[in-house]
Formats: C-alpha cells, structure tokens, sequence
C-alpha cells in the first residue's frame, strides 16, 4: 500500500542518527494516480509520521500555481488549503507545489525533501553550486546521476517550487533524462525516483558525498572526475541495468 510505503520512507528520512531531518523538517510525498498524491502535513515529524498526518492532495489545483505570479500568502494558502480530498484533513506542507510538480514527471512515484546535516554544510557554503556540479566516486554517480540540479536561494513557498520547475525543466531538455537529486542553495535537498527505496538511498548516498566532499577540502581536494570519465561510467551502469531486465 503506498501510504505504508510513504510512512515508512518518512520514518527512515526522519531516524534523529541520520542527520537528514530534525523536529518538522523535511517533507516527502508518493503519487496515488494521475489525479491525487500523498504529501505530508505541515509542521510533522518525518520521524513519528501518522496515517492522518497524510493529505491526499489534487494536482488540478496546485499545478496551475506554477504559471502565477503576484499571488498573495492568503491567495497560496487558500489554494493549498482547496487541493485536499478530505476537507476536513490538515494542512499540507507548505512546499506541496513541488512535490506536485516533481510527481507529475513520467515515472516519478515518490520524493523525498530533507535537510542533510552534511548536504546542508555544503549548500550554506560558497562551493555549492561546485557539489551540484561534479562526481567524485562511481556509486555517486549510480545513484545521484550525473550531475544534479542546483536552485540558488529562493524563499521557501510558490516562488521556490517554480524556480525548482524552472531549474528541473532546463536540466531535462540539456541532458534528455530526469535528475535524481535536486540541491537547494542554503536549504537542502531534495530526492525523486520511482519507488521508496531509491528515493531513501539516492538521499543516504548524497549525504555520504557530502561527507567525502567535506572531508577531503581540509587535504587540498576534492578529486572530481572528469566528463569523459563520467560518461563512461553513466554508459556502464546503463548497461549493466539493460543486462538485468
């Protein structure tokens, strides 16, 4: 059942020893069909999520937000409010939008939001954009891609969600494939894939980049490979996921 599955994601994001998400941050999401999805509440914990702290939100009313401008917080609120199914249910979380607009790519199922310890080093830092934009190890590249989307600072709300449809759209039409990581400058990070578990793991290996990227400034690095290099290893991990089908 796919709130199960949603729940349990939440829970793994939320673990206090990971260092992704503490008290009510972070947020995460799963596609019910082409009309609804489930988002998180706002103001939860990942950690100790509930059944009824899920919404069952419409995409007819959030995705048209993404083409306004000029909308008051009430007029968001207020639109937020009329995406649930069940009238009576919470508010979702304040970045729903996005998690609409992310849903609403071919194949994309589940996202997951957080605010990695160690990600979030990096993204609060002047080397961000230098993290989104190179590879340091294979697994890196099998499970964050080949570069990630990087959105510079923007408040949280409708304006962060268009300009993350805005930096998604242009990373689909340069490398004709979806991103598996989105990076957001001074905020955290954001992970999508078809099922739970690799939204989970994409996001456990971003924080384990992290970790390597920190770890190796003080010794004169990062090492980052080359595009060449890239590619290659894109190209063999392709093909070891053809031989598997």
């Amino acid at each position: 059942m796919i709130l199960h599955e949603l729940l349990a994601l939440s829970h793994e994001i939320g673990r206090e020893d990971r260092g992704l998400a503490i008290l009510g941050e972070g947020n995460t999401s799963a596609r019910l069909g082409d009309e609804t999805f489930l988002v998180k509440a706002s103001g939860r914990r990942l950690s100790t999520l509930k059944p009824d702290e899920v919404i069952e939100c419409r995409f007819s009313i959030l995705l048209p937000l993404l083409e306004e401008s000029g909308l008051t917080d009430q007029q968001v609120d207020d639109a937020l409010m009329a995406s649930r199914v069940d009238s009576k249910a919470r508010k979702p979380s304040v970045e729903v939008v996005f998690h609409a607009y992310l849903l609403s790519l071919p194949g994309i199922k589940f996202v997951g939001h957080s605010h990695a310890t160690t990600v979030n080093q990096i993204l609060c830092s002047p080397r961000a954009q230098e993290f989104a934009g190179h590879r340091m190890f294979p697994q890196q590249i099998t499970w964050c891609g080949i570069v990630s989307v990087f959105v510079a600072y923007t408040d949280p709300g409708l304006q962060l969600s268009q300009a993350i449809r805005r930096e998604t759209d242009a990373f689909v039409q340069q490398h004709q494939r979806l991103p598996q990581v989105v990076l957001l400058q001074n905020h955290g990070l954001i992970t999508l894939g078809t099922t739970a578990e690799s939204v989970l793991s994409t996001m456990l290996m971003a924080e384990k980049t992290a970790n390597h990227f920190v770890g190796a400034a003080p010794i004169g690095g990062p090492v980052f490979y080359s595009n060449d290099e890239i590619r290659r290893l894109d190209s063999y991990k392709a093909a070891t996921c053809r031989q598997q089908l």
